[in-house]
C-alpha cells in the first residue's frame, strides 16, 4: 500500500475529493445522496471529524474537513466509501472499482484558500448550471452557512467566526468573478478537470 503524500495532522483542514471511474456517476438516486450523508454523520463523531463544508455531485464529491484528534481523515474516508460503495455494488448489482482512485487530498494552510474553498465547493452546482442558486442544491451545506436549513453537517460557529453572519456568506459567494491571478494560485487547492 502507498503511502499518502499529504500526511494527516491534528487541527489541520483539507480539501478531500473524488470522482467516480471514468467519470460514471457515483450518485445515481437520492437515495444515494441522503445514505452517503447519514454515513458522514455516523462516522464524523466517532472520528472526531468535523464538515465545514461540503457538495456532492453526480459524478464527484468535495469535503472540506477538519482532522479534530489523532484519528485519521483517512481513516474516515475509508469507513463511510466502504460503507458506500458496497451498498452501491450491492444496489446496482455493479462490479468493478467506483472510483477514479484513492481521494484526494489537500492541506489548506492559508485562510484565504480556506474561505475561499469553502465558496469554491458551494458553488459547483451553481458553476454547473444544475441551480440558479446555490441554496437550490440540496446536497451541500450552502442552506446551512446560510442559515436556510437546519442540518447537522456543518460548523456554525467557523461560519461566524470567518463570515460573520449569513448575508456576508451569502454576499461572498454570490458576487465572485475569479480574477486569473487568484485562479492561478488557488489552482491545486482546487478540483479541475
Amino acid at each position: 500500500m502507498s503511502r499518502r503524500k499529504v500526511p494527516f495532522v491534528a487541527n489541520q483542514y483539507y480539501h478531500v475529493y473524488n470522482r467516480g471511474a471514468h467519470r460514471m456517476d457515483i450518485f445515481r438516486s437520492d437515495n444515494d445522496y441522503v445514505f452517503l450523508l447519514k454515513q458522514i454523520n455516523k462516522y464524523m463523531t466517532q472520528f472526531d471529524i468535523t464538515v465545514i463544508a461540503y457538495c456532492l455531485m453526480a459524478n464527484h464529491y468535495h469535503f472540506l474537513l477538519r482532522q479534530n484528534g489523532e484519528m485519521k481523515i483517512s481513516d474516515f474516508m475509508q469507513a463511510v466509501f466502504f460503507v458506500y460503495s458496497s451498498a452501491f455494488n450491492t444496489i446496482y448489482n455493479h462490479t468493478g472499482t467506483l472510483f477514479e482512485g484513492p481521494f484526494q487530498s489537500i492541506l489548506v494552510d492559508k485562510n484565504e484558500y480556506l474561505l475561499h474553498l469553502c465558496r469554491y465547493i458551494h458553488r459547483n452546482p451553481l458553476e454547473a448550471g444544475l441551480v440558479v442558486k446555490p441554496e437550490q442544491w440540496r446536497y451541500s451545506n450552502y442552506a446551512e452557512f446560510v442559515g436556510k436549513r437546519n442540518g447537522h453537517l456543518v460548523d456554525r460557529e467557523f461560519v461566524k467566526v470567518n463570515f460573520g453572519s449569513h448575508r456576508e456568506y451569502e454576499d461572498f459567494v454570490m458576487d465572485y468573478t475569479p480574477p486569473e491571478k487568484v485562479q492561478n494560485e488557488l489552482r491545486h487547492y482546487l478540483f479541475l478537470d
